[in-house]
C-alpha cells in the first residue's frame, strides 16, 4: 500500500511537470502557426532587414523595432551590469550582517514592483530630465536604458551575489595566504571564479529586459524609425506587439504573430546560454 501511495505521487508529479511542458509547447505552436504564413510571404530576410513598417500598406518589415530593442537593451547592459555586479560584490564582500539584511529585502521588492508603476515614475521624472538637461522629447532610448538598469538589477545582483557566496572558502584564505590584498583577491581570485555565475545572471537580466512592454511603452516614444543617437524615440519588438495587437487584423496581425516568432527565438536563446554556461561550470 505505502508503495503504491509512492508510485502514484510520481505519477502526479509528473502529470503536473508534463501539463507546464504542454502549455509551452501549446503557446509556440501557436505562435508559429499563426506568425509564419506572413514570413514566409514577406521572406524571412525582408521581414528582418527591411526597415519600413505599414500594415496598411502591405510593407511588414521590423528592422527598426529590432534595432530599438538592441540598442535599449543594451544601453539597460551598460548602465545595470556594472552597477549589479557592484552590490553583489559589497553586499558579499563587504557590507556587514545588519547592511545585508536590510539590503536583500529591499533588492527583492524592486523585483516585485509592477513594471507599470517603474514606467510611471520614468515618464514623471526620468524623461522631463532627459528633456531639460539634453535635449530632444525625453521618450527615447536613454530614458527607457535607465527605467530597464533598473528593473535588470534584482536579477544580476541575487545570482552573482549567490555565485561568489557559493565559492569554495579555502579560494579566499589561500589567496589572502599569499599576501594578495582583499581588493586583489576578489578581483584576480573570486570573480573569474565566479564567471559563470555572473554571466548566467547577465544573460537572464538582457531576458528580461529585452522581453518587458508596459514600461518601455511609457516612455521610449514609439517611433517606428531608425534611430540615430541615443535621444532618439524607438519602437521596441514588443511594444510594437503591445500598441498595434488590440486593433490589428488578418495579414497584420499575423505580422504580430510574426514579430512574436522573433522575440521567443531571442528570448530562448538568450535564456539556453545562460543554462549552458551554468551547467558548463
Amino acid at each position: 500500500m505505502k508503495k503504491l501511495r509512492e508510485n502514484l505521487s510520481g505519477y502526479i508529479f509528473f502529470i503536473l511537470a508534463l501539463s507546464s511542458i504542454s502549455v509551452l509547447a501549446l503557446i509556440t505552436v501557436f505562435i508559429f502557426a499563426n506568425g509564419a504564413s506572413v514570413i514566409g510571404k514577406v521572406g524571412l530576410l525582408n521581414f528582418i532587414f527591411g526597415t519600413e513598417w505599414a500594415p496598411s500598406q502591405g510593407k511588414l518589415s521590423i528592422l527598426p523595432m529590432i534595432v530599438g530593442s538592441v540598442s535599449v537593451t543594451l544601453g539597460a547592459i551598460i548602465i545595470g551590469v556594472p552597477i549589479g555586479i557592484c552590490c553583489s560584490i559589497f553586499l558579499a564582500e563587504f557590507a556587514p550582517a545588519k547592511v545585508r539584511d536590510m539590503f536583500r529585502p529591499a533588492i527583492q521588492l524592486l523585483a516585485g514592483i509592477p513594471s507599470v508603476v517603474y514606467g510611471f515614475w520614468g515618464l514623471l521624472f526620468i524623461v522631463p530630465l532627459i528633456r531639460n538637461y539634453f535635449g530632444g522629447p525625453g521618450l527615447s532610448i536613454l530614458a527607457a536604458s535607465i527605467i530597464l538598469s533598473i528593473m535588470i538589477l534584482p536579477t544580476i545582483i541575487s545570482i552573482s551575489e549567490v555565485s561568489l557566496l557559493a565559492l569554495p572558502r579555502h579560494y579566499k584564505e589561500g589567496a589572502l595566504a599569499l599576501g594578495l590584498t582583499h581588493w586583489q583577491t576578489i578581483r584576480s581570485v573570486l570573480l573569474p571564479a565566479a564567471k559563470s555565475g555572473i554571466v548566467a545572471s547577465v544573460i537572464l537580466g538582457v531576458g528580461r529586459a529585452i522581453g518587458e512592454t508596459m514600461a518601455v511603452i511609457m516612455v521610449v516614444g514609439n517611433a517606428v524609425a531608425m534611430p540615430e543617437s541615443i535621444l532618439d524615440p524607438v519602437r521596441t519588438l514588443t511594444t510594437n506587439i503591445g500598441i498595434e495587437m488590440g486593433y490589428a487584423t488578418n495579414e497584420h496581425q499575423q505580422a504580430l504573430f510574426a514579430t512574436g516568432i522573433v522575440l521567443f527565438v531571442i528570448i530562448m536563446i538568450l535564456n539556453a546560454s545562460a543554462q549552458y554556461i551554468t551547467r558548463r561550470k
